[in-house]
């Protein structure tokens, strides 16, 4: 009997320490309730040399190419009426993996982080720029990185997308991609309907004593 409730006992020990680890791995590996992914894909690319990007601002999706055949598709946050994203033919240009934003920004100083424009920062602090990580420019000061999706105007003029599939984009493309940017386009009445869709787009921002160090560049989990 001793035996039997010694082997019934380290069990039920077991059971509780299982329970316990998948409970922490469940909590640790979301942070934040999305979808399984935030693009559709549609197999994979054999030449980034056919590759081309359009981008459609009424629908707010970016759909990359591989000659005529779609390969990948996603939401992306516009340009507000002020600072409007434009619209035109570009190419990709200064792929960045870990750019910071050279206008706005923090000023730091010890402990003191402030939000700021970089040409206004006041004497004895240095500049940080914002967090613009995967960052893949068309235009002189616009690009495409990763960051919140709004479902409304937001930007400064640049094309963000959800931090989850940034990098996939960031290398589909490369220096001299062409990028099509247009008010609408025939995708967006067929497969461009079903475009994921980011939740997140409201969350707070990290903390600025996380955005000014190299944690938005090696996380998922940090917001920008």
């Amino acid at each position: 009997m001793k035996k039997l409730l010694n082997f019934r006992f380290r069990a039920l020990l077991g059971l509780g320490f299982c329970a316990a680890i998948a409970f922490l791995t469940a909590c640790a590996s979301k942070p934040v309730e999305q979808p399984a992914s935030m693009a559709l894909k549609y197999g994979t690319v054999s030449n980034l040399g056919d590759v081309k990007v359009r981008v459609s601002l009424s629908n707010r999706a970016v759909y990359v190419y591989e000659n005529e055949e779609p390969r990948f598709v996603a939401a992306v946050a516009i340009g507000t009426a002020s600072d409007p994203t434009p619209v035109g033919n570009f190419k990709a240009f200064n792929k960045l993996p870990r750019k910071r934003s050279n206008t706005y920004g923090f000023w730091v100083k010890g402990s003191e982080i402030v939000p700021g424009k970089r040409t206004s920062m006041p004497s004895g602090y240095r500049y940080v720029g914002y967090p613009m990580p995967w960052w893949v420019e068309f235009k002189s000061g616009y690009g495409f990185h990763a960051g919140a999706v709004w479902p409304q105007p937001r930007t400064k003029g640049c094309l963000r997308l959800h931090r989850t599939i940034a990098s996939d984009f960031f290398h589909l493309v490369k220096p001299g991609t062409p990028i099509h940017i247009a008010n609408s386009l025939p995708e967006d009445s067929t497969f461009g309907k079903n475009v994921p869709r980011p939740t997140d787009y409201d969350l707070p921002d990290s903390p600025r004593s996380v955005l000014i160090t190299d944690a938005p560049f090696d996380s998922m989990s940090v917001l920008f």
